[in-house]
């Protein structure tokens, strides 16, 4: 009867079986990642997951392309045609805001001034900002005296710009 009780009982066993268990999983665990051949496994499976995703990209890129519709890249080259189609026509909007305060200067009976006149070209650089945010130089209309066109006064169509 003294056998039967210093002999461990089952559930002491299992727990006594499992602790060694653990113990010689982790222990082997342990040597497999300290190796060089586990970074190594782990180096080709980063590199196999980046080429994989950028294959799925271009897969997708050209299941768009053949849909006829835009893909990322289509969108990005039309984004920068944009923007130098904007950037080109912010300059001609620049010489012609030039040219008109050249010609109603010469209108108004000032003498016609260089093109490298300051107030002309800081004017003409600040009045395409002035029209984005929706405010308009005064038009002129033809008055029936002299045939030239009239603004309420030559400094309040400065003033807008």
């Amino acid at each position: 009867m003294a056998a039967d009780r210093d002999a461990p009982s089952p559930a002491e066993q299992v727990a006594r079986l499992y602790e060694q268990t653990e113990s010689e999983a982790a222990k082997a665990t342990e040597r497999l990642v300290g190796s060089g051949g586990f970074a190594s496994l782990l180096g080709q499976f980063a590199e196999n997951a980046a080429a994989m995703t950028k294959l799925s990209g271009d897969a997708l890129d050209l299941a768009l392309r053949n849909l006829r519709l835009a893909g990322r890249r289509d969108i990005i080259r039309l984004s920068r045609q944009l923007a130098r189609t904007e950037d080109k026509l912010e300059r001609v909007l620049q010489e012609v805001e030039a040219v008109r305060d050249r010609l109603e200067r010469e209108s108004d009976g000032h003498p016609l001034v260089p093109s490298g006149d300051t107030d002309s070209a800081s004017s003409a650089r600040s009045a395409p900002t002035a029209r984005r945010a929706g405010t308009r130089s005064p038009r002129r209309t033809p008055s029936p005296a002299n045939g030239a066109g009239s603004a309420s006064s030559p400094a309040a169509g400065k003033s807008s710009r």
